[in-house]
């Protein structure tokens, strides 16, 4: 098990926040997510560290930027 701390520009309400969320609960092999507005941190741990560019992906594609 890996924890993975990613930071997500463009989160600015609570429903950003809902939908980072539920793209990640399709996720398998993700596991203690955490998620701050305030930080727009992400923290996770995966199994699989391949998992990670998947998320990263999911995420871009609902218009957030994410780097690590």
């Amino acid at each position: 098990m890996k924890e993975i701390k990613l930071v997500i520009n463009g989160m600015k309400c609570e429903g950003c926040v809902n939908r980072i969320k539920n793209a990640l609960s399709k996720v398998k092999g993700i596991e203690n997510t955490a998620l701050s507005l305030e930080s727009r941190n992400l923290t996770f741990t995966v199994k699989k560290e391949k998992i990670v560019q998947e998320i990263i992906e999911k995420l871009e594609n609902l218009g957030f930027q994410v780097s690590e």
